[in-house]
């Protein structure tokens, strides 16, 4: 029997496994329902295989050690959240900037939640500090890109990443979109004066 195969059975004996190719995916999304609920320090594997639905031989086969799944899991969570974002959209156009953020933040705020959580522990236990900088590094290049997109100067990436951070953590805390999508429209509004004012 592989390891693929150890998995738990549902009620009436389903099979819960992930599907084919979803395993190391599922795993990822599980751990970060994990750390978003109950903190960092919850993150074991067999809470993550409870999460999942499979048996903790299967996370340790996919990641073998704590802390490849949550440097995997933190990863896929950046990649997500700056794929989804629309930092910068299909149209190119400085209007529609981050248009869908408070919409994906609605549909999945574990995934911001999970991230919040390693910022926060990270002032605990320094070794999770590379963690939060490759974090902080993969947004900042996101908002440096998108900038570019729109013609604004690079001088306004940190202003306009702490604003994002900031409604997205109030977002999350508070489950307000509207006011995320307020703020967002104001920064939009920003970025165009700005963009007026500096020279080419």
């Amino acid at each position: 029997m592989t390891a693929e195969t150890v998995v738990e059975e549902g009620a009436g004996g389903q099979d819960t496994r992930p599907g084919y190719g979803q395993g190391r995916e599922a795993l990822m999304a599980a751990a970060i329902k994990v750390v978003a609920r109950g903190g960092l320090r919850k993150l074991t594997y067999r809470s993550v295989a409870a999460e999942a639905g499979v048996t903790h031989g299967l996370v340790v086969h996919h990641f073998g050690s704590r802390d490849a799944l949550l440097e995997e899991a933190l990863g896929w969570a950046v990649r997500r959240s700056i794929e989804t974002s629309s930092l910068v959209p299909a149209s190119g156009r400085l209007e529609d900037f981050a248009a869908t953020l408070a919409a994906f933040i609605a549909a999945d705020p574990d995934l911001q939640a999970f991230q919040y959580e390693l910022k926060l522990e990270a002032r605990r236990r320094p070794e999770l500090q590379p963690y939060v900088e490759a974090l902080y590094d993969a947004y900042r290049d996101a908002v440096r890109d998108a900038l570019a997109c729109f013609g604004v100067s690079e001088e306004a990436v940190e202003i306009v990443f702490a604003a994002l951070e900031g409604l997205v953590f109030h977002q999350v805390t508070s489950g307000d979109p509207g006011r995320t999508e307020q703020g967002v429209e104001a920064l939009r509004g920003l970025l165009a004066a700005y963009r007026r004012q500096t020279p080419p």
